[in-house]
C-alpha cells in the first residue's frame, strides 16, 4: 500500500478510532463498546501530504480500508473523455475509504491521496475476517453496517444518474429547438 504502519498507537489513539467509527460519517449503528473491538483489529497508518494511498482502476492491493483519524483525503475520479482527474470529495475525521475493497477484490472505483498529512486506521480483509471468527456478533453487525452505507452509496448515486438523465434530455430538447428554428439552405 505504500504507507507506514507502526506498530503502536495512531497518534490519535485506538479509542479515537473507536469513537469516530460510531460517527454519523462512519457506522453509527455500532455502539461505542462494539466499535472498540472493531478498532482493536485495525492498524494505524501514516501518509504524507500528496501520497496516493488507492489508485483507481487497481486491483492488485484492495483488501482495505481506511478510518480517517486524523487530516484529509482527496478523493479522484477520471470521467468518462476526461483524462485529468476530477476531485469528487474531501474527507475528513470520521470518513470511511474503501469499504468495497475491503469486501471483494475488483478494482478501486476513485483514486485518494493525502490532501494533507494523514492519520488512518487501516481494516484489512485479513482482519475483517479474524474480527467475524472471534466476535461473530461484532463481525456480523459491523458487516451489516458497510453494507447499509454501501446501500446509501447507491441510492444517492441512482438519484444522481436520475438528475442527469433530465439534464442530458432537457439539453437535446433545446438542441433540437435550435436546429428547428436555424435557418438552412443555400446562402445561409
Amino acid at each position: 500500500m505504500g504507507h507506514e504502519r507502526g506498530g503502536g498507537e495512531p497518534p490519535t489513539g485506538e479509542e479515537r478510532a473507536a469513537q469516530l467509527l460510531t460517527a454519523p460519517k462512519a457506522l453509527s449503528q455500532l455502539s461505542l463498546q462494539e466499535a472498540r473491538v472493531v478498532a482493536g483489529y485495525m492498524v494505524p497508518a501514516h501518509f504524507s501530504e500528496g501520497t496516493c494511498f488507492i489508485r483507481e482502476g487497481d486491483s492488485a492491493d484492495t483488501g482495505f480500508m481506511a478510518l480517517v483519524i486524523r487530516g484529509e483525503v482527496i478523493v479522484e475520479n477520471i470521467i468518462v473523455s476526461r483524462t485529468q482527474p476530477v476531485t469528487i470529495a474531501v474527507l475528513e475525521p470520521g470518513s470511511l475509504i474503501g469499504e468495497m475493497g475491503l469486501l471483494d477484490s475488483g478494482p478501486r472505483s476513485a483514486s485518494c491521496t493525502a490532501g494533507t498529512e494523514l492519520f488512518c486506521a487501516i481494516l484489512t480483509r485479513e482482519a475483517l475476517q479474524a474480527l467475524i471468527a472471534q466476535n461473530p456478533a461484532i463481525g456480523a453487525k459491523f458487516l451489516l453496517a458497510i453494507s447499509a452505507r454501501i446501500a446509501e452509496r447507491l441510492r444517492e448515486t441512482a438519484r444522481k444518474l436520475r438528475l442527469y438523465a433530465k439534464l442530458a434530455m432537457a439539453m437535446q430538447l433545446e438542441i433540437d429547438r435550435i436546429v428547428r428554428e436555424t435557418p438552412s439552405g443555400p446562402g445561409v
